[in-house]
């Protein structure tokens, strides 16, 4: 599919057809990189995608436990009641 350079301000940019940006499962934001010759445009990451299921594999493995053991505090020993 060709299509042409458009001017907006400053900057040139390019009218995508629905149906591509459909079958390219592109939504509201997008990441977008240039190399030699090429753009490449495709859909943005999440910045926490993967943690949940990243979750569910160490609880498998029973590895989601606490790093360190819990350090009590005075607040604990006379604060607080159940």
């Amino acid at each position: 599919m060709k299509s042409t350079l458009v001017k907006i301000g400053n900057s040139r940019g390019i009218r995508l057809p629905k149906p591509l940006i459909e079958e390219a499962g592109l939504k509201d934001e997008v990441e977008i990189r240039a190399r030699k010759g090429e753009i490449l445009i495709k859909p943005a990451e999440s910045p926490r995608s993967g943690w949940a299921e990243a979750a569910r594999k160490l609880n498998r493995r029973e590895e989601d436990g606490l790093l360190d053991p819990p350090t009590p505090t005075r607040f604990d020993d006379e604060e607080w009641e159940w």
